[in-house]
């Protein structure tokens, strides 16, 4: 069974390029989610989008895990020069062993001030290239033990779905990959931006990267009693007070049940995931409009321009006002990128 073709566009030098190394037997959903992330065009919602390049790590033919035969028409060389350098899951055999050339072009790319991404055991090729001495780095729980063994001068955590340490990504496994690919969307486009291909993907808009990636499975429910409906609501009400009894009300639950089901599925508390959502959406509402930061705070349940500067800048590491013009600066420099023809 093989994959499409990928053809090679000719690519206006205005997109952020997105390099995804590819080794043979690569388990087949880490793979797929850069591409349906990044590969898709989704200019409609931003233009330019990105442009997504898969190149070979070793000599072909290149196949998943599942049989997919891989077309990989770029290289190495290729990757050294991509915005963003990704570096998928790969199978035992790269693990233990990464093919030297591509130890080596990840090195290059980093050397050269690239961003550099490893999705779930594609942190092993990262070690191996010495990026990740001395850095914070996870990948999927699994491989803490071997990981921890192979690498003990990485700051290894088990636990956390993604992490960022300057311009390094790390991520844990599976449903991980997808949160880290849309954080680095968050970080090019915005919350607004990501949080669209997230719905069009029909996956949460957002997970922290600290969130714990093995929490227990929920026992099991019956038939509608699940939280999906109980956050959209709180969603749309972010504005009100919003308590835990309010919110096991709504999901017919006690408080105790709720919060301890809540918790079990999320990996965070109730409340916690409150503030995290009102955060991002004061994130969507400095990005697309000009509403001053009192009326944000009102919008988004903060109540006070004070209240909202704590809790943001808590979460963020930066204040509301700061935010805002970070994220102009940006599309306004992309905006000038893309009008101006030849330009870096």
């Amino acid at each position: 069974m093989n994959a499409p073709a990928m053809n090679v566009p000719a690519v206006s030098a205005d997109r952020h390029v997105v390099a995804v190394a590819v080794t043979d037997a690569a388990p087949t959903f880490e793979l797929a989610v850069p591409y349906e992330v990044f590969g898709v065009d989704r200019s409609d919602i931003t233009d330019p989008w990105y442009d997504l390049r898969l190149c070979a790590a070793e000599p072909g033919p290149l196949r998943t895990t599942a049989g997919l035969s891989l077309d990989t028409p770029y290289s190495l060389d290729d990757l050294v020069e991509a915005d963003t350098v990704v570096v998928a899951a790969c199978s035992r055999r790269v693990q233990t062993a990464p093919p030297q050339p591509l130890v080596d072009a990840v090195r290059t790319a980093h050397e050269r001030g690239r961003r550099i991404v490893s999705l779930c055991s594609g942190a092993y090729v990262l070690a191996a290239a010495g990026l990740l001495t001395g850095r914070r780095a996870t990948t999927h729980w699994m491989n803490a033990v071997d990981f921890g063994h192979r690498f003990p001068d990485v700051q290894y955590d088990p636990t956390a779905l993604y992490i960022e340490d300057g311009t390094v990504y790390t991520s844990a496994g599976t449903g991980a990959v997808i949160d880290l690919c849309l954080h680095l969307v968050r970080l090019d486009h915005g919350s607004a931006v990501a949080n669209e291909v997230a719905r069009r993907m029909v996956v949460p808009p957002h997970r922290e990267g600290g969130q714990t990636q093995y929490a227990k499975p929920p026992a099991r429910e019956r038939k509608n009693d699940t939280l999906a409906p109980v956050l959209e609501w709180a969603r749309e009400r972010l504005h009100e007070p919003l308590t835990v009894a309010l919110l096991a009300r709504a999901a017919h639950l006690s408080e105790r049940t709720f919060a301890r089901r809540f918790r079990e599925a999320l990996g965070t508390t109730p409340l916690q995931w409150i503030l995290q959502e009102r955060v991002r959406l004061a994130q969507e509402l400095l990005e697309t409009t000009d509403d001053p930061v009192e009326n944000i705070a009102r919008r988004t349940g903060f109540g006070t321009a004070a209240n909202l500067r704590h809790h943001f800048g808590r979460l963020t590491t930066i204040s509301p006002q700061a935010y805002r013009h970070v994220f102009r600066h940006r599309a306004a420099a992309a905006q000038r990128a893309v009008s101006t023809p030849g330009s870096p």
